[in-house]
C-alpha cells in the first residue's frame, strides 16, 4: 500500500505586523495541511518575537535571521514553499532568489513597485526551467463575496456603468499607518492598498481595464503622496466607469457597484452579527432585491490553495502542474498596472494613459 504523502514543509520570510497578526493565526486554522519549518527576519530580535507567537501553534518552528539564516532556508531541501512577507521594495528580488533555488513562492502584494520591476520580474521568471510556482497573495480573489458576486454578473446583463468608491481608514489607529516601507513607496498607500480594490473590480467584471484618466492630489500631510485618486476607467468590453480612492476618511466606505441593462450588482464592506465581511446586493429587473453576507475568509482560502498547489506540484517533478490562476504572478501584475497608469495620468494632469498589458 502506498504511503500517505507528507504535508508540505514551508518557511515564512518576514516577521512584521502582518505575519504576527494575520499569517500566523490564519495558518494555525489550517495547521493540518503543512509543517511550518522556520520564520526568518533580518534581525534576530524580530525573528524570535514572531517565533514565540508561532510556537503556540507550531511548537517545532525555528527562528532564522540574517544572511546565514536565509542561506539555511534556501539550502534546506525539505522546505518546498516560502511565503515572502517583506517590504514592498525588496519582495521581488527575494522571490526571484528563492524561485531560482527551486522554492515555490507565495509573495505578498503588491506584485512589484513599478512597471519596470514587473517587466524585469516576468522576464527573469520566464527564464527558469523548470519554473516553480510564483503566487501573489491577493485575498480579494478568494473572498466568497467576489467569487459569488462574479457568478451573479450574468443576472445584470450588459454593463452600463461601474463605480468603485474607496474611502479608507489609514490613520494613526491603523497598525500599518507608521509602516516605513509604505511611506517610502512610490505611490504610497494608493498603490499598496489599491491593488486590493482593483483586483475586486477585475474579478467582478471579468475583463481588463484598458485605459484610465486620473486626477491625484495630496491633502493630508500626515500621509505620503498622493492620498487621493479620482479616475475614469475604460474596460476592454466597451464599458466604462469611475474609480475613486481616498486613503483616509472620517467615514470609511468600500463599495463596488455595477449597473447593467437588467439589474445592478453591489458589493460593500461591512459587518453583521459581529463579523466583518461583505454584503452582496442584487437588484433585479423585476425590482426585487436579494442580499447575502459573506464574512472575510480570503486569506485562509488563498493559503489553503497555495499549500494544495505546491503539494500537487511536488508530486509532478517536471513542473507540469497548473497552479490556480487567481494566485498567478501575472494577476498581481495586472492589478499593479492599472494603478500605475492612474498614478502616471495623475502626474500628467489627467492625460489618458493606456494600461500596460501582462
Amino acid at each position: 500500500m502506498a504511503s500517505q504523502q507528507q504535508p508540505p514543509r514551508i518557511a515564512i520570510l518576514g516577521a512584521g505586523i502582518f505575519v504576527r497578526n494575520t499569517y500566523i493565526p490564519r495558518l494555525a486554522e489550517i495547521s493540518n495541511l503543512f509543517v511550518l519549518g522556520a520564520i526568518w527576519s533580518r534581525t534576530q530580535d524580530s525573528a524570535t518575537t514572531a517565533v514565540d507567537i508561532a510556537k503556540k501553534f507550531f511548537p517545532d518552528v525555528e527562528f532564522k535571521w540574517g544572511e546565514s539564516g536565509l542561506d539555511e532556508i534556501i539550502q534546506d531541501a525539505s522546505i518546498i514553499g516560502v511565503a515572502v512577507v517583506l517590504a514592498g521594495q525588496i519582495q521581488v528580488d527575494m522571490s526571484l532568489r528563492l524561485l531560482k533555488a527551486g522554492k515555490h513562492v507565495l509573495q505578498e502584494k503588491p506584485a512589484a513597485a513599478s512597471i519596470t520591476e514587473l517587466e524585469r520580474a516576468i522576464s527573469s521568471y520566464a527564464s527558469f526551467n523548470p519554473a516553480p510556482i510564483w503566487a501573489v497573495a491577493e485575498n480579494y480573489r478568494f473572498e466568497p463575496a467576489f467569487v459569488e458576486g462574479k457568478k451573479l454578473m450574468a443576472e445584470i446583463g450588459d454593463i452600463i456603468n461601474i463605480h468603485v468608491i474607496i474611502e479608507g481608514s489609514m490613520n494613526n489607529s491603523n497598525p500599518y499607518y507608521s509602516s516605513s516601507w509604505r511611506r517610502g513607496f512610490d505611490g504610497g498607500f494608493i498603490l499598496d492598498m489599491g491593488v486590493h480594490f482593483i483586483s475586486g473590480l477585475r474579478m467582478l467584471v471579468g475583463c481588463e481595464v484598458t485605459s484610465v484618466s486620473a486626477v491625484t492630489s495630496h491633502v493630508d500631510s500626515t500621509l505620503p503622496a498622493p492620498d487621493h485618486v479620482s479616475s475614469t476607467i475604460q474596460l476592454e468590453n466597451g464599458s466604462s466607469g469611475v474609480f475613486v480612492m481616498v486613503v483616509s476618511s472620517r467615514s470609511p466606505k468600500v463599495i463596488w457597484r455595477i449597473v447593467g441593462l437588467k439589474g445592478t450588482l453591489q458589493v460593500e464592506r461591512g459587518s453583521k452579527d459581529g463579523k466583518h465581511g461583505y454584503t452582496v446586493l442584487l437588484y433585479t429587473a423585476d425590482e426585487q432585491v436579494k442580499s447575502w453576507f459573506y464574512p472575510f475568509s480570503g486569506v485562509t482560502e488563498e493559503l489553503k490553495t497555495f499549500l494544495s498547489d505546491i503539494s500537487l506540484a511536488n508530486l509532478k517533478k517536471d513542473c507540469s502542474y497548473q497552479a490556480e490562476p487567481r494566485l498567478s504572478y501575472l494577476e498581481g501584475a495586472r492589478d499593479v498596472a492599472v494603478l500605475d497608469a492612474m498614478l502616471e495620468s495623475g502626474k500628467k494632469q489627467g492625460v489618458p494613459v493606456q494600461v500596460n498589458r501582462f
